[in-house]
């Protein structure tokens, strides 16, 4: 029981997916981690590889993996997961990243493990932050995929009436998903596929999961190597379009008023101070650095608090258009 190269016959119980494009960089570690996997089961390896240039492709039919080329026009965060769910020959889809690495050699097992039960659509894990991740996306990353001790099952039996009596922070928490590391079942995620999206595409697809009474399980117990040292104006984007999405799902907003900001601004420079202090891994000059960054760093990640639910509020008209233009260009 393993891994099944393609071509070689055979039927997998799970397939695990890859959208890649250019990833080279990463692929030489992801992809025998991936295939190192211990499990009981037989499993293949199918990726999606939207128009890269570089040695991606050769990698992927060389590993033994199936590959499926798309024009890089194609792709798309939802739609393209929803051809790999098509394409899958598993019962079980398990949805990574070219960029992902399986921290242990129990990670597919563990995670395919709660399809046991019949209600589990989807589970996903946490993520570890890669050694050259800067101090304040570590926090962000451990903030956002946390999870201690035993699996979490995120369930609102009487859905959906029970889940719009949440209040809409709760909302969010219990359909929290990411797409980095995760699984789902595939009969459910045809009859609820992912929709077209930008961004944001696993959190909606698990508000789905909820609203159709299915559960979500967070697993603690393994986790991926996973990180992007983006710069902040790049975090600022991103994390906009992320307050949208998430108010637009969940009627969430972290920052309803505009003096929240600077309040929550200084509550997280006291928290990024003390995390650049106290890590251990970081130089003298890099301790000044990134205590520099720290009130820019954390005034743009609160702003966005504020300014996504608003933007929504206002509509996509006049200059709303031209921000939401400019901060949803290539994210």
């Amino acid at each position: 029981m393993g891994f099944l190269r393609d071509g070689a016959g055979g039927t997998p119980k799970v397939t695990v997916f890859i959208p890649t494009w250019n990833g080279e960089r990463w692929l030489g570690e992801v992809l025998p981690a991936l295939i190192g996997q211990v499990v009981d089961f037989d499993f293949e390896l199918l990726v999606i590889d939207s128009g890269s240039r570089d040695r991606t492709c050769e990698m992927v039919e060389a590993s033994g993996a199936r590959l499926i080329r798309i024009p890089n026009s194609e792709f798309d965060h939802g739609l393209t997961r929803n051809r790999a769910v098509t394409e899958a020959r598993g019962d079980i889809v398990v949805l990574t990243v070219q960029d992902a690495t399986p921290a242990s050699n129990d990670w597919l097992a563990t995670m395919v493990s709660h399809f046991g039960d019949p209600e589990v659509a989807g589970v996903f894990c946490n993520q570890i932050p890669r050694s050259n991740c800067s101090p304040f996306m570590k926090e962000r990353i451990r903030n956002w995929v946390s999870g201690m001790g035993s699996p979490q099952v995120r369930h609102v039996p009487d859905a959906p009436e029970g889940f719009w009596k949440l209040d809409p922070t709760q909302r969010w928490l219990t359909a929290q998903f990411d797409n980095v590391a995760s699984a789902v079942r595939r009969d459910f995620a045809l009859t609820h596929p992912f929709t077209r999206r930008k961004f944001g595409e696993d959190v909606t697809w698990a508000k789905s999961a909820i609203l159709a009474r299915a559960k979500i399980v967070m697993e603690p117990r393994v986790a991926v190597i996973h990180s992007h040292d983006n710069s902040m104006w790049y975090e600022f984007r991103r994390c906009y379009l992320d307050m949208q999405n998430i108010n637009n799902l969940f009627g969430t907003c972290l920052a309803p008023r505009l003096r929240d900001v600077f309040t929550y601004t200084g509550n997280a420079t006291r928290r990024f101070w003390k995390l650049v202090r106290d890590d251990r891994e970081l130089s003298l000059p890099s301790k000044i650095f990134w205590m520099a960054k720290a009130v820019p760093f954390a005034f743009s990640q609160n702003l966005v608090q504020f300014l996504g639910p608003m933007s929504n509020k206002q509509g996509n008209r006049g200059l709303w258009r031209l921000w939401n233009r400019v901060a949803g260009h290539e994210v």
